[in-house]
């Protein structure tokens, strides 16, 4: 398989078992889902009656005072009281295989192909720090909703499209599947896709 470099009249050769792979929609729905998850604090912490302070006493006695019973003021039906099945810290991470992983990126990757969502360039380096110069070199792709995708850490292009929300930066070992489905558009460097096929392949 073969893919148009953008803004040249060469194509660079992909591998078609990681650009035209079958698409896997139950194992990318998996992942992802394990990803987000694993993004979850899982911190949120309430108390039980037992865990709230107070309510050893009985507020009152058990008859004669027309009131309905009660046993403690920290009971979940009062104000003040605890709370019935209160939430505990928990660790919401899933396990998911390496293979499985993997899969899910070459399913993603040789969909945004198909569809048309995914180009290649020979490079997105910026000369300099400047979110100015980017939103001028990003008008070459036609749109302002892209994750650019380099084969190593470039320092300039992060700190240029730091300031534009709708613009992500990575380098091919922190691609991950939510970035992939989040824009419309994707933009390999030359040298990524070499990378990409490396892990993938």
């Amino acid at each position: 398989m073969e893919i148009q470099v953008h803004n040249s009249s060469t194509k660079v050769s992909v591998n078609d078992a990681v650009f035209a792979a079958e698409y896997n929609e139950p194992l990318i729905h998996q992942v992802v889902t394990a990803y987000m998850n694993g993004g979850r604090a899982g911190t949120k912490k309430q108390k039980t009656k037992a865990e709230v302070s107070g309510g050893g006493k009985k507020p009152w006695k058990q008859k004669g005072t027309g009131q309905a019973r009660a046993g403690s003021i920290r009971s979940p039906l009062w104000r003040g009281g605890g709370k019935t099945h209160a939430a505990v810290p928990r660790d919401f991470s899933q396990k998911v295989n390496r293979k499985m992983y993997r899969g899910a990126i070459r399913s993603i990757v040789s969909e945004l192909a198909r569809a048309g969502h995914l180009m290649v360039t020979d490079t997105l380096a910026v000369e300099a720090a400047k979110t100015k110069t980017l939103i001028e070199k990003l008008k070459d792709y036609g749109t302002n909703d892209v994750l650019l995708v380099t084969g190593e850490v470039d320092q300039n292009l992060y700190l240029s499209a730091r300031n534009l929300h709708k613009v992500g930066v990575t380098d091919v070992s922190g691609l991950d599947p939510v970035s992939l489905l989040r824009h419309s558009k994707v933009v390999l460097t030359t040298d990524a896709v070499k990378k990409l096929e490396a892990w993938l392949s």
